[in-house]
This record gives structure tokens, C-alpha cells and sequence, in this order.
């Protein structure tokens, strides 16, 4: 199977770059996954498409302004840190992308916001990120939030003037690097909508890396190298989505990344385990989906590896098919874009 394979043209002009005033109103096409129909939406109207005893599973991770411009001590060159995970049993020691990387070797001191949050180089990894010790006085994460920038993706050229729309409305765990964007369409009114209506909703984590924006550089989709991510499930949310399967009615995963979270945390018979793990779990066509019957999920980038995994769920000639009408319909591609519905 080819990277190529899932390659389609996009104009430029129509990758979102700002979000819409109102979540709720973006676009939502509807593909049914068995004969490759499709219906075009309004994303506030997604209820009708849902059943009394179904449950919709949300990733609550909260993105981070994990971007920060200092300097370095020495000579003041300009420096960008872009914080990726904190290091387990390290409280303030991070992966981090560093900018110029190769001017930022080990024992480089670094210095944002005149002083208010240092940094020491510490290790430069296999894969060229580094690892930073920051020392500070105060709250980290207040400084964080004084000092730092949200994190949005390279295709994002406007400057995002209310940080909160990268973040859904129910994200509460900290530690993303980029938005589980198919949530961003939520309104707490739509959720109370939903759930007034007899859906239930459970929530995981996991925290998003910037490896979800990595472009597949191998010929041969088999060999390209899955990036790692944290995720956590509850004994509750376990319980409510195994429930679900129990008593006939359908999980459907909000973004790839809660689909990701219940696949790797499943057993063969689509169980569902509670605990935490890192996973890679890399989903293209041929894979065999042992939790979800269907997925909310954004417009992807050629050629990467959300699109495969939508690919794997729903077929890939549907899937491009789709994509083709979205181009044609002049729907708006990426984070801050519009929706998808496959069931």
C-alpha cells in the first residue's frame, strides 16, 4: 500500500484559518461507510443522528501555550521552545522542539520573559528534540500562561486572538501540544442537547503531540514509524462504553485520537481497559476496529496518517470520494475546518 494511494488535491484557499464565531455552525458532511452516500449538515444538527443509549467518547485534554520565544544567555540570539511532554518523575524537566536546534547544544542556557522562566539544554534525543530543565520561581503553569503562545499547526497563518478556541469546551487536563480538533465543534448547549436526549458521554485522555502533524515520508505505508502519545481511560469511562456494547448500542469516537485511545486500550473482543499507556498505535486500511461503530473527525491532510486511519474505518475509494465532494462543495479543510459524521 502506497502513500501515495491517499493523495488528493486541495486548494490552498481552503484550509480554515480561523475558527467560526459559532462552534456549532460549521459543516458536517455525513458519509454512510457501506455505500459511500454522503449528506451535507450543519454540525448543531449532529443529534439527530444519534440514539437514545449510545455513547460518545471525548478526549478532555487541554492544549498548552506551549510555545515560547527567549533568547539565549550568552550571545541573545533568538530562540523558539516548543514544549512536546513533561519527563515522568521530572516536574520541570520537558521534551521539547527546540529553534535554531543546532545552535542549542547541551549545557546552553536560555532565558524568556527577561529572567522570569530559565532553561538549561540537557540532552539532545535520537530524534533531534531536546531535553530542557526550566527553573523559575512561582507556578509553572502561571508562567506558562503569562509567557507562552498556543502551539497552532504550520497551515494556521493568522494570529489566533482568543486563545480558548483551541481548546473544546470540556478539555481539562493539561498536556497537549496540538487541539483534539474534532471536538472544537462542541457547545456545552449541543452536549445538553445531546444528553438530554438520552446519549451518553464519556471522556478519556490523550495528550496530543506534535507527531500527529508528521508527514508520512516512506514510500510504503508499512514502513513509516508511528509517533508515541499518553493516553488514560477511567474504570468509569471503561465501564460506560463496555455497557454500551453490552446493551446493543453504539460508540462513537469523537477524533482520532479517542479512537486511537480505544483501540490501543481494548482487548481482541473489543473490551475496554481502564489504566494509562503510551501508545503508536499506527490504523490504516486492513485493520480491524474492535470498539468503534463510528467517528466524528475533521477534514485531514494528504497523504498523513489521519487520513488512513479514516480511510481504514470507512474505505479508502469512499473516503476520497468524499473528500473530492468537500473540495468541490468548498468546505473548510483542518483544525479550525469543518466536520465529518461516518457511521
Amino acid at each position: 500500500m502506497k502513500t501515495s494511494d491517499f493523495y488528493y488535491d486541495l486548494p490552498k484557499e481552503l484550509i480554515a484559518q480561523d475558527p467560526l464565531e459559532d462552534r456549532s455552525s460549521s459543516r458536517l458532511m455525513c458519509l454512510n461507510r457501506e455505500t459511500g452516500e454522503v449528506y451535507h449538515h450543519i454540525f448543531k444538527e449532529i443529534p439527530q443522528f444519534l440514539n437514545p443509549g449510545d455513547t460518545l467518547v471525548v478526549n478532555n485534554t487541554k492544549v498548552i501555550p506551549a510555545r515560547l520565544i527567549g533568547e539565549k544567555e550568552d550571545t541573545g540570539g533568538a530562540v523558539e521552545v516548543l514544549l512536546l511532554r513533561r519527563i515522568e518523575g521530572r516536574e520541570s524537566t520537558w521534551e521539547t522542539l527546540v529553534r535554531p536546534g543546532k545552535r542549542c547544544r547541551p549545557g546552553t542556557r536560555l532565558s524568556f520573559g527577561d529572567g522570569l522562566l530559565k532553561a538549561d539544554v540537557v540532552e539532545v534525543l535520537e530524534d533531534g528534540n531536546r531535553l530542557v530543565h526550566f527553573t523559575y520561581d512561582g507556578v509553572f503553569e502561571e508562567i506558562l500562561d503569562r509567557l507562552g503562545q498556543m502551539p497552532l499547526p504550520p497551515y494556521i497563518t493568522h494570529r489566533l486572538e482568543d486563545p480558548t478556541r483551541y481548546n473544546t469546551v470540556y478539555a481539562k487536563l493539561d498536556g497537549s501540544a496540538a487541539a483534539p480538533t474534532a471536538g472544537l465543534h462542541f457547545t456545552n448547549e449541543l452536549l445538553d442537547e445531546i444528553k438530554g436526549k438520552g446519549v451518553n458521554i464519556a471522556q478519556l485522555t490523550l495528550h496530543v503531540g506534535l507527531g500527529t502533524f508528521r508527514p508520512v515520508k516512506a514510500e510504503d505505508v508499512e514502513e513509516h514509524h508511528m509517533h508515541t502519545e499518553h493516553c488514560m481511560i477511567s474504570e468509569e469511562t471503561a465501564k460506560l462504553i463496555n455497557d454500551t456494547h453490552a446493551s446493543g448500542h453504539r460508540v462513537i469516537a469523537v477524533g482520532t485520537t479517542s479512537c486511537r485511545t480505544l483501540e490501543s486500550m481494548s482487548d481482541e473482543d473489543g473490551t475496554v481497559r481502564s489504566g494509562e499507556m503510551d501508545t503508536g498505535i499506527f490504523i490504516y486500511p486492513g485493520y480491524r476496529f474492535k470498539v468503534i461503530d463510528g467517528l466524528i473527525t475533521n477534514f485531514h491532510l494528504p497523504e498523513s496518517t489521519l487520513v488512513m486511519l479514516v480511510s481504514a474505518f470507512a474505505g479508502r475509494e469512499h473516503v476520497l470520494a468524499a473528500y473530492e465532494e468537500a473540495v468541490r462543495e468548498r468546505y473548510r479543510f483542518f483544525s479550525f475546518g469543518d466536520a465529518m459524521l461516518l457511521i
